[in-house]
């Protein structure tokens, strides 16, 4: 636009018919274009492209590359890039809606870097365009650190990028020849006598702008949400647990008994809904395993490699039993955590075909996304429900809970047993491999802490002078919970109702009645657990393995 501007004047600053053009008209005019760009123009047309390039790289993944696309492999990279503490932050604010915060704190990423890309293109040709490329560079190497890495994988980034330069320099261009029109019509001079000030030129740029805009805004977000339902839905798989039967089990699972829910209103159901199940791993899009083609391996230290299909695994004798598990990220009194009835066929004797070789000690499982986790090959092989999990509450697993087969290990925290769409058990050594936290700073064998919560009444919630119900779970997995105490105000110790427990390897729902008169009550509670072992006192951090402490909530009584 500024060539425009020069070439209608000579150097002696007359204009082509010898008329004066008023350097300031020229200078408004640029100025006025310069602030049109980047006050927000320009920007809006980078981010735009941006949309665009991501959607059509998300589109494309999910026809060529369901399991990896750019941007769960950027999202991937960034996952294992958090240092622990942040991880521990997150989960702490976001709880299972960790997920979801990550994409969002990307997208304004992406949007920030996108407009600065529009920006830069607006006053330097190819300036913006090489934003784009490090775009594409940084998922293209994003994709090289993932697993489930293909040659196919490894260029959407790159095609992503490419569409968003293509749409880039046409937005910019129809922007630039917008400003063009306005400077051509300032220097032509002031308008004679009766003539309008009206830029026809002008107007039909600007008119091609905005519409040029609009249809590549509208477009890119449609393929994004296309790409999003495509993605999201992984239909192939979606079908494939559609058609699944599970077979009866061998072992079922003995029935609840009656005196194991403890009867108080407001607590959570004693088996946990699959919708109302914590979700937290570092997949920031759900694994698609097609369970016809889906093979786990036994490999490493043993006396013969094992490969076990789905169909072989539906053909065992299966084994079906309710189990507590936790995240290892669950603060006191924190709700990741829940109890399923789960089916599957116990790793030990999975193991004992293979024959682990003397000096073994772990067991190393593998996701389908590439995540492990390091477990204690003693507690694989000993009498405790381990199992190669496929159904869960009566139906196959969900996807997002490891669809079609996932460890449940009773005892330990879910960062060293609990891998879902596992896909290969390495029989190995502590001193030779490491789960994926580990190296983060996690602890190595991760057993879970015996501790308690109180669900009802909720902190801070009033509640009526009277009698006062409280109740809660507690747990001590494959261990089991011996008693159940409250005490209030830091007096003493009350010992509570232990309802029945399913298993040593679930939750326990305990509760304890008290009269109280209105005033402010700190009310805590603790489980000891078979051993006679009481929980820790403690208050701790999650990391390195676990959190310590006693729940502790405040009741506003009134009268």
């Amino acid at each position: 636009m500024l060539e425009v501007v020069k070439s209608s004047r000579h150097k002696d600053g007359a204009d082509d018919d010898g008329a004066g053009l008023d350097p300031r008209a020229v200078s408004s005019v640029w100025q006025q274009a310069v602030q049109r760009a980047e006050g927000g123009w320009a920007a809006v047309s980078g981010v735009v492209s941006a949309v665009g390039g991501v959607a059509a790289g998300e589109l494309l993944a999910g026809f060529a590359s369901p399991s990896l696309s750019p941007l769960t492999a950027v999202g991937g990279a960034v996952i294992d890039a958090v240092p622990p503490g942040v991880k521990d932050w997150a989960i702490s604010i976001f709880g299972t809606a960790d997920k979801a915060a990550l994409l969002a704190g990307m997208a304004l990423v992406i949007a920030a870097l996108a407009a600065l890309a529009g920006v830069l293109e607006y006053r330097r040709r190819f300036s913006g365009v090489a934003v784009m490329v490090i775009f594409g560079l940084a998922g293209t190497a994003a994709v090289l650190t993932r697993s489930q890495m293909t040659p196919t994988a490894l260029a959407l980034p790159l095609l992503a990028a490419v569409v968003a330069v293509v749409l880039l320099r046409f937005l910019v261009g129809m922007l630039q020849a917008w400003d063009e029109a306005a400077a051509s019509h300032a220097a032509a001079g002031p308008p004679a006598a009766g003539e309008t000030t009206h830029d026809p030129a002008s107007a039909r740029s600007r008119r091609s702008f905005l519409q040029s805009l609009a249809v590549t805004g509208i477009l890119s977000g449609v393929g994004g949400v296309l790409a999003g339902i495509w993605r999201g839905a992984t239909s192939a798989v979606s079908e494939a647990r559609a058609r699944t039967t599970l077979p009866t089990p061998a072992s079922p699972a003995p029935p609840v008994p009656a005196a194991a829910e403890a009867g108080a209103a407001g607590t959570p159901p004693l088996v946990t809904p699959n919708r109302d199940f914590y979700r937290i791993d570092t997949a920031l899009s759900v694994p698609a395993v097609n369970p016809d083609t889906w093979v786990l391996k036994v490999t490493g230290m043993v006396a013969r490699e094992v490969q076990l299909s789905f169909a072989d695994l539906l053909a065992k004798p299966l084994t079906e039993r309710h189990i507590t598990i936790a995240c290892v990220s669950n603060d006191v009194g924190g709700d990741l955590i829940g109890n399923a009835r789960w089916l599957g066929w116990p790793v030990r004797e999975l193991l004992a075909q293979a024959g682990p070789a003397p000096g073994a000690d772990m067991v190393l499982s593998r996701s389908a996304d590439g995540w492990t986790a390091g477990t204690p090959l003693d507690v694989l092989t000993d009498n405790r429900d381990a199992l190669l999990a496929v159904g869960m509450n009566g139906e196959p697993l969900p996807i997002e809970h490891g669809f079609p087969v996932r460890l449940v290990v009773p005892g330990l925290y879910g960062y060293v047993s609990a891998t879902k769409w596992v896909t290969e058990l390495k029989v190995t050594r502590f001193a030779d491999d490491a789960g994926y936290w580990t190296p983060r700073g996690w602890s190595e064998r991760g057993p879970i802490k015996a501790s308690s919560r109180i669900d009802v009444p909720r902190s801070g919630r009033p509640v009526s002078a009277g009698t006062v119900v409280f109740a809660g779970v507690a747990w001590a997995q494959h261990t089991g919970i011996q008693k159940v105490e409250l005490r209030i105000n830091r007096g003493p110790w009350r010992e509570a109702e232990l309802a029945e427990g399913i298993s040593l390897d679930t939750w326990y729902q305990w509760k304890l009645a008290v009269d109280l008169t209105p005033g402010q009550y700190e009310v805590q509670v603790r489980a000891t657990d078979l051993k006679g072992q009481p929980q820790d006192e403690t208050a701790r951090p999650p990391a390195p393995d676990g959190a310590t402490g006693f729940h502790t909530v405040r009741v506003d009584v009134k009268s």
